[in-house]
This record gives structure tokens, sequence and C-alpha cells, in this order.
């Protein structure tokens, strides 16, 4: 598995990349190739005087290429120019990367790089699985919130195509994945229950992860989606919050695209978001 780790090579991007158990983690899940890619804002000019912001990030950058290629991945490193999301998406795109690995602080409007409205961003528009690593905010040398990635995953569902597209990451996070809480959040703009009972449906999923010996648990809430999904993070304290990431259904308010987009600004943890096949 190719997976990209966009930087900005800021202190935060940092506790991510030296991090030995996120690394770990990804390489439990099968990652064996990772891609450093740092980016240039367009905003920033070739020609501004004294300073060579390409030849400063590629001496940046190979103090990080050291540390994975210790870590045992194959690394390459990519330093380009644009518009950072859109730049980081192309990449992923271009390598078939499985995942897309970005750091953000959290509940922070004003910050413009990588560590915030990028990850936004990339939530938004991604074709690649994103996992938003959260970082420590309002700290000298910040550290990740959750260092196992997936030991302790909380998955929202709403059992549209979208979010069953989602819960099939379990085939490979099941290799660092101890404990699951699967849940389910009824809104009064659901149409009339269907046939299948949620609960039921719910305890299924279960029954798949604890074929590989997952500890797993089921919720089923009512309300605003992305409240509840937060009160259950809140209760169980999960890694990583998992979920697809956006789509488009007339018969149900799915848990795609606003939804998501909350969680990535509000968890206090990791959020994975899968986007549709």
């Amino acid at each position: 598995m190719k997976a990209v780790l966009a930087t900005d090579l800021s202190a935060a991007s940092e506790a991510t990349i030296e991090n030995e158990t996120c690394l770990e983690c990804l390489g439990r899940i099968g990652v064996n190739e990772m891609h450093l890619v740092t980016v240039i804002p367009s905003n920033v000019h070739r020609g501004m005087p004294g300073i060579d912001f390409e030849k400063r990030r590629r001496n940046a950058i190979r103090k990080y290429e050291r540390v994975i290629e210790d870590a045992g991945f194959d690394v390459e490193t990519h330093v380009v120019r644009g518009t950072p999301h859109r730049r980081i998406r192309g990449i992923a795109e271009t390598i078939g990367a499985s995942l897309t690995l970005v750091g953000s602080r959290g509940k922070s409007p004003l910050e413009n790089r990588v560590i915030g409205s990028t990850a936004r961003n990339l939530a938004r528009t991604t074709e690649t699985p994103l996992l938003v690593n959260r970082i420590e905010r309002e700290a000298e040398n910040p550290a990740v919130v959750r260092q196992h990635l997936f030991q302790r995953m909380l998955y929202a569902t709403d059992f549209s195509t979208n979010a069953d597209h989602a819960f099939e990451t379990f085939s490979y996070l099941r290799h660092a994945t101890q404990e699951a809480t699967l849940v389910h959040v009824e809104t009064p703009k659901d149409p009339d229950p269907s046939d299948a009972d949620p609960t039921a449906r719910l305890e299924e999923l279960a029954t798949q992860l604890e074929e590989w010996d997952i500890e797993t648990r089921v919720e089923r809430r009512q309300g605003d989606p992305a409240d509840e999904i937060l009160a259950v993070e809140d209760a169980v304290d999960p890694t990583t919050i998992l979920v697809g990431s956006r789509g488009h259904s007339r018969l149900r308010r799915l848990l795609l695209g606003s939804v998501s987009e909350d969680l990535v600004a509000r968890a206090t943890g990791n959020v994975m978001l899968v986007p549709p096949a």
C-alpha cells in the first residue's frame, strides 16, 4: 500500500512524522511506501529576494525522509508549488495512494497552512481515504493526541452505499484494530423506517468485526448526527472516527458531506474519511 504524508515542515507536522507508534500503525495495515509531500503556496513568489523556498524545503524534508526510511518504509519526496490541497490530492491520485495523512490542530478557522484549512479542503474534495491526525494545540513542541491510529475505532453509518464502502476499510484496518464502536444516528428528517431494523443491521456489522477478533459494541441514537457521534466519541474515547466523506441521496439524510466536515473540525481525536468508490 502507498500512503501520502502531507507536511508543511512545522512542529505539528513533525509530531506525526516522528511518532514511532503512528508509523508502526501504518505498517500494520499494509503501508510500505510513503510519499512525503510539501507544497509551496502559489502566493509565495519564486523571485522573493534572498529566499530560495524550494531549496530550503528540500533540505528540511530530508530529515523526515531519513526518519521514515529508518522505520522501514520506501520513501519518495515531492516538493511542489501550487494550492496545497489540490497538489496533495493530485499526487495521491497519480501514484494510486490508498491513504492520505495530514495533521490538523483542530478548531482554528485562522490557520492557513497544511495544518488547518488544507485538512478541511481535502475533506471536501479527496478521492483517496483521508486520515486527519489530531495534533496538540497551543504547545511549543506539540505531540499527536492519539498515538495508536487504529486501535479503537468509532464507525458511524447511515447504511448508505458510501457508508458501506467506508466499512470495507476494516479489511485492512483490522490488523491494527482491537476495539470498535458502531453507531447509527436517526434524525427527524429520516423517512419512515425500512423493514430492516437499524439495531439488527448494526449487529450484523458487529458480527463481521468479531470474526476478526475485534471487540465490538453498537450504539443507536437520535438527534443531530455530528453532535451524537461526538457524544459517543466523548464516551468511548476512540483513537479514530471512521465515516464516509460525502455523497447525495434523495432517500435519506446522509452522514456524508457537512457532517464529516463537522467531525474534522470538532472531533477530539483522529478522523478517517472514506470517499465514494
